[in-house]
């Protein structure tokens, strides 16, 4: 929540906008909780579709850097854990599942700037649209190819879905910053 209400200012500024609007705090925090855990969920039900066991797990240095974003105007990482899965599965698998979290988010940013493009303004329409560049960063963040990131299995699967995927991803990011 602290990361996505950071977006709509620099520094700290957010803070104090957001003390002085308690709406503003709870409804962000439904949002952006509800960006976080249905990325989560949909790795969670994909290995579960794929009958492999699947949890969350939180993660000490991911929730540090999850806090450091809250502060930094550049970047903007929301990592607490992930969810881990054992099972017997191919790279195909492997993939599909990887993919269903970075898939939601670019689902749920189009359905969030949707909503907000038919309100005239406001705070609800600032609010769906922080939502919506979140979900869109959270896809195209998570969809890099390194180490334990989405990417990295998407791309060892299928270039082809991952090149979509990221593309789809990184527009929907720059439609959002501008």
């Amino acid at each position: 929540m602290i990361v996505g209400l950071s977006m709509s200012g620099y520094g700290l500024s957010w803070i104090f906008r957001a003390i002085r609007n308690p709406a503003l705090i709870f409804s962000s925090a439904l949002i952006f909780t509800f960006i976080f855990v249905s990325h989560e969920l949909a790795h969670k039900a994909s290995a579960k579709h794929f009958g492999m066991w699947a949890e969350f797990r939180l993660s000490l240095l991911g929730m540090a850097l999850t806090v450091f974003s809250a502060v930094s105007p550049l970047i903007k990482i929301i990592s607490p854990g992930a969810v881990r899965i054992s099972g017997v599965a191919n790279k195909k698998t492997v993939g599909e599942i990887a993919f269903a979290g970075p898939l939601i988010n670019m689902i749920l940013a189009v359905f969030l700037l949707a909503i907000a493009f038919q309100l005239a303004g406001g705070s609800f329409k600032t609010i769906l649209l922080n939502g919506a560049a979140l979900s869109a960063w959270m896809a195209a963040f998570n969809l890099i190819p390194l180490g334990m990131l989405d990417g990295a299995k998407v791309f060892w699967w299928s270039k082809f879905v991952w090149t979509a995927g990221f593309g789809i991803s990184v527009a929907l990011s720059l439609i959002m910053i501008l």
